[in-house]
């Protein structure tokens, strides 16, 4: 075939571009000018069809309108309802907390009298060991926290949301860098820390032993006079520089005196029982 007889059609992005308005238009425009403006019944139809459209947009805006203030009020109901039930449960938590430490206080009373000092004293240590009872002393406090939200200016979310926020994770490494430098009690937000202890993510919570702690995070320890230094030159202690100076993370170390730690709940003992014995039979073989 001769070159000069095909024929190059234009692709769809190059005649938007050279033609961006619908042929339409301009037929439109070339039978304006040459009937003119539509007079008489068509002039006064077109008038009536727009004064018809614009009168039904209007009328289901103002039916949206009133049907979202309609339903205003019972979601406002709702949501003062569910946050009048959770302060409600909240209270009711406080209150047995507090029963539950007066309980504990005067069982630790009857017990101390009716056991010797020695003995008594031998006791109260192992309850702070184990977390059961209230520890004071010389430690730090670390207080940590998400990073400021970045917000994009476009799409209006959240740039890397996970690498400047504290994770279950994190949590985890500080109570055990402070562990190994030598804490004997840990709290994290006035949740005490015992050796069945659990930090968990549960969504975007995070939980200790099953109960949510919020942001900021502030663990608090009790321990020997240089756990300051140790959990600074600590791995974690460095990770946590490296977030603060590339992620915005908040990390912040600080001598405390006379620190007081709540005790742990109580923990829910489980007894095993030996299962009966079975004696032995010969097997077919050994006969």
């Amino acid at each position: 075939m001769n070159d000069k007889n095909r024929v190059f059609t234009p692709d769809f992005l190059t005649q938007l571009f050279r033609d961006p308005l619908d042929p339409g238009y301009a037929d439109a425009a070339r039978r304006r000018a040459e009937n003119g403006p539509p007079a008489g019944w068509r002039a006064t139809s077109t008038r009536v069809i727009s004064a018809v459209t614009i009168v039904a947009v209007g009328f289901l805006l103002v039916v949206a309108y009133r049907q979202t203030l309609a339903d205003e009020p019972s979601r406002s109901q709702a949501r003062a309802g569910l946050v009048n039930q959770i302060e409600q449960r909240q209270a009711e938590t406080d209150r047995l907390d507090t029963e539950a430490e007066r309980l504990r206080a005067e069982v630790a009373a009857l017990r101390d009298a009716a056991l010797g000092d020695t003995e008594a004293e031998k006791l109260r240590d192992l309850e702070a060991r184990t977390g059961l009872a209230r520890v004071h002393g010389d430690g730090v406090v670390v207080r940590v926290d998400d990073a400021p939200s970045a917000i994009d200016a476009v799409t209006g979310a959240n740039g890397k949301p996970d690498l400047g926020r504290v994770l279950d994770r994190d949590l985890q490494d500080i109570a055990n860098a402070l562990w190994s430098a030598g804490a004997e009690a840990i709290a994290i937000n006035d949740q005490r820390l015992t050796a069945t202890s659990t930090i968990r993510a549960a969504g975007s919570a995070i939980l200790v032993d099953f109960r949510p702690v919020t942001r900021p995070y502030e663990i608090r320890a009790v321990g020997p006079d240089d756990m300051d230094k140790k959990l600074r030159d600590s791995p974690t202690g460095r990770l946590f520089r490296a977030l603060v100076a590339d992620q915005g993370m908040s990390f912040e170390v600080r001598d405390a005196e006379d620190l007081t730690l709540p005790a742990a709940a109580e923990p829910r003992l489980r007894y095993a029982t030996p299962s009966p014995s079975v004696s032995a039979s010969p097997s077919e073989g050994g006969k």
